[in-house]
């Protein structure tokens, strides 16, 4: 018996498990976690190396476990069904909820994804597909070297939760990949992410409303639609994204850099106190952009005007190369104008050539606009 405090581990292939990737081992899984919530004690969750078959979502629920301090250790790769019909009607795959003190140290994510991909590039009536990781209503997380592959929808979702890090993630999917954001942030509070490389069919990193305090450094990101607030403001009672940093961050052949949303209709929401500081842009589209007329073409645009108000927001030491001549483009609200608008040592040039972007600033007040 485990000395009182000392960590107590549970392997998941002794619980049952079968690294083939053939045979379900869900219920390993959550024996394991069942036994470590229940632990007094620090507890580490081990899983060997193998691929290891998790067929339908797998839910660790945090609520009224004993233990603050659980630890995957993942040195295999969880796969979904190679049937992407499995999985695709469920909201997400792994999802962990309501949890304390939970780490997540290596392993990978397969979630086979690419067929369900190919269902809607091809405009048929397909499925929206699930989530691979989903951390909600939880706190003090960390996510440290997991490798996320070929997710059905969003690879990594934050939601509701408080003091969260991640770092080291490496997230893959097709450019040509539907709605597979590398990791979406909404409802949450202390989340940083670091160290992360990210390339997507999507955002790499979206940031959803009610987030504040975010921190986001070492990123590379591409191909993917780069680093978004938003998209916002599709709710009239919409809570507010405040006090974001994207602190160091490369875009590869992306197609926005850093990018704030909103939809073009009334909301409560806004965006201030952002900061997206040296970052480097190769080919980029859209390499700094505020489009307050979003729509992304599956719904009757209301054109409404956004009723985000977007304000103190500082683009600094950013430079690199434009895929368009228009590098910097701000499309704010004629009602409700974009504010405090700062730009410091921005350097953007056109192509491969020494020819600066061109800059539009629509409806701004106040800050630098030029």
């Amino acid at each position: 018996m485990a000395a009182p405090g000392a960590p107590t581990t549970y392997n998941v292939v002794s619980l049952g498990a079968e690294p083939n990737g053939l045979t379900d081992s869900s219920k390993a899984f959550l024996k394991a976690w069942a036994l470590a919530c229940s632990s007094p004690d620090i507890a580490t969750i081990s899983v060997p190396k193998g691929r290891y078959l998790i067929s339908s979502t797998i839910s660790f629920v945090g609520d009224g476990c004993e233990s603050s301090d659980i630890t995957f250790r993942i040195d295999g790769t969880l796969v979904a069904p190679s049937n992407y019909g499995v999985l695709a009607k469920s909201y997400n795959w792994i999802v962990f909820k309501q949890t304390n003190g939970v780490s997540i140290y290596g392993g990978n994510l397969d979630a086979k994804g690419s067929g369900l991909w190919a269902c809607k590039n091809s405009g048929d009536n397909c499925p929206s597909g699930a989530t691979s990781l989903q951390f909600s209503n939880s706190k003090n997380v960390l996510v440290s070297g997991l490798t996320s592959l070929n997710s059905q929808m969003f690879h990594m979702v934050i939601l509701g939760c408080n003091n969260v890090k991640l770092q080291g993630i490496r997230i893959t999917a097709d450019g040509n990949s539907q709605n597979t954001d590398g990791i979406h942030i909404s409802q949450s509070s202390d989340v940083k992410v670091m160290n992360s490389k990210i390339g997507t069919g999507d955002d790499c990193i979206s940031i959803g409303p009610g987030s504040t305090n975010l921190w986001m450094e070492g990123i590379v990101c591409g191909p993917g639609h780069g680093i978004s607030i938003g998209s916002l403001g599709r709710e009239l009672n919409e809570d507010g994204v405040q006090n974001v940093t994207v602190n160091t961050a490369t875009f590869v052949g992306t197609q926005n850099g850093v990018r704030i949303k909103s939809w073009e209709k009334q909301s409560s929401g806004f965006v201030k106190d952002v900061l997206f500081q040296h970052v480097t842009m190769f080919n980029v589209l859209n390499p700094i952009i505020i489009d307050q007329h979003y729509c992304n073409g599956k719904y009757n645009c209301p054109r409404l005007g956004s009723g985000i108000k977007v304000s103190d927001v500082t683009y600094n030491d950013i430079h690199g190369t434009s895929a368009s001549e228009l590098g910097v483009n701000f499309d704010c609200n004629k009602n409700k104008p974009c504010s405090g608008i700062t730009l410091k040592g921005v350097d953007m040039k056109f192509g491969s050539g020494k020819t600066p972007v061109k800059f539009e600033c629509l409806n701004v007040v106040g800050g630098s606009c030029i």
